[in-house]
């Protein structure tokens, strides 16, 4: 399974992070399948049973999937769906710009959902994988203004730090957010 994420806000006048809700503006799963359906208007592609199940199993994922999970749950919906078909569907996705794909370990990529969503960095464990959403207009600020010194203009960006967790570093008592995350995904589905 892959590491979920959780969404955080670094406050501008803080360096300890507290926990929101998802970056950005709140859409729906029928908002987010318009611009798919005019993408595959505009490309003249077919809708497909199992196109449609892997778009709805995708947009129903918080965080960050990987292809194989997408298709265990795209199966769930249409068994005959191929780990190739997702793959495809995928790449249709990011073209539609409602999917956006994100590597974190060296040839392992995970996606999430782009459409309606803030900008948006991540911290990554290198021991546990677990991946933390967040934003910080102090950070924005900073990068640029260092571009603008250099006369670059930034179209966009990626800004991922690596480390470790607490339980990680070995800190006595220390948590790990994956532990907890998970720990909670199981009391909702109990």
């Amino acid at each position: 399974m892959v590491a979920g994420g959780e969404s955080l806000r670094l406050p501008a006048t803080s360096a300890r992070p507290r926990a929101e809700g998802p970056a950005g503006k709140a859409s729906s799963p029928g908002d987010l399948k318009a611009p798919w359906r005019a993408y595959l208007r505009k490309k003249g592609l077919k809708t497909t049973h199992q196109r449609e199940a892997i778009v709805d199993a995708f947009l129903r994922t918080s965080g960050h999937v990987a292809l194989e999970d997408l298709l265990v749950d795209a199966r769930k919906k249409h068994p005959g769906v191929g780990l190739a078909t997702v793959y495809r569907t995928v790449k249709l996705m990011e073209e539609a710009g409602i999917a956006a794909s994100r590597q974190f370990e060296s040839g392992h990529t995970l996606y999430e959902v782009n459409e309606g969503r803030a900008h948006h960095d991540h911290l990554i464990c290198d021991s546990c994988g677990y991946i933390i959403e967040f934003e910080s207009d102090e950070i924005e600020q900073l990068q640029d203004n260092a571009a603008r010194r250099l006369g670059f203009n930034v179209i966009r960006h990626r800004h991922e730090l690596f480390g470790l967790c607490e339980k990680a570093r070995g800190i006595p008592g220390g948590n790990c957010p994956g532990d907890e995350a998970r720990r909670g995904a199981g009391r909702r589905r109990g």
